[in-house]
């Protein structure tokens, strides 16, 4: 197995699962607000509906997953549970993560919770965006690659039709289909955050 193709694997069950103990830990504890398990569950269902899903089978001119990347890692990510994966992954690692950013950066501001704050979304929207910029160059950059279709999304609703490549790194692209879901996301997540916690 290659070295790229074990750090994948490690980086993918590792975002997936670890947030997810780590979360039951602290609220079991009691060191995390109630509220907490519920964020990462919508999120979780957002992620799964809203791209993942349809990413990973391709339903709508998209090629499915495992024609998209090596045999090595259809092996080890099973196809039929990549989604899963990657949804787990986005929920805690990116959704959670970026509550944590925000409790870190704007803990003397008690109303970004309930109130929106552009200093909050924005931050939000550069850790989304940050880091689905990150894993396309360098975690899933063969599956996301250039010729390899990614189905239309909820959240990715140009399709593979209008998918321009906004920039390019090392002979990696960035697509705005790739970006198009955590772009919508950031929004919805933080708006969802706000109406949850005001209810």
């Amino acid at each position: 197995m290659a070295a790229e193709h074990l750090r994948l694997i490690i980086v993918v069950y590792t975002s997936a699962i670890a947030p997810l103990l780590l979360m039951l830990i602290l609220r079991r504890k009691k060191l995390i607000p109630d509220w907490v398990p519920y964020v990462y569950l919508a999120s979780f269902i957002a992620c799964a509906i809203g791209w993942e899903l349809w990413f990973t089978y391709g339903w709508v001119d998209g090629a499915p997953v495992y024609e998209r990347r090596s045999a090595t890692l259809n092996t080890y990510l099973p196809f039929h549970v990549n989604w899963l994966l990657n949804s787990l992954a986005d929920a805690g690692t990116i959704c959670l993560g970026g509550l944590l950013l925000l409790h870190l950066s704007l803990s003397n501001d008690s109303n970004y919770l309930t109130q929106w704050r552009w200093s909050a979304f924005t931050l939000l929207l550069i850790w989304f965006i940050g880091q689905n910029v990150f894993v396309e160059m360098y975690l899933y950059h063969d599956q996301l690659a250039v010729g390899k279709a990614l189905s239309w999304a909820p959240f990715a609703p140009t399709g593979p039709w209008f998918n321009p490549v906004l920039f390019e790194f090392n002979g990696r692209t960035i697509t705005l289909q790739g970006q198009l879901p955590w772009l919508i996301m950031t929004p919805l997540f933080y708006a969802g955050l706000i109406r949850h916690l005001r209810a």
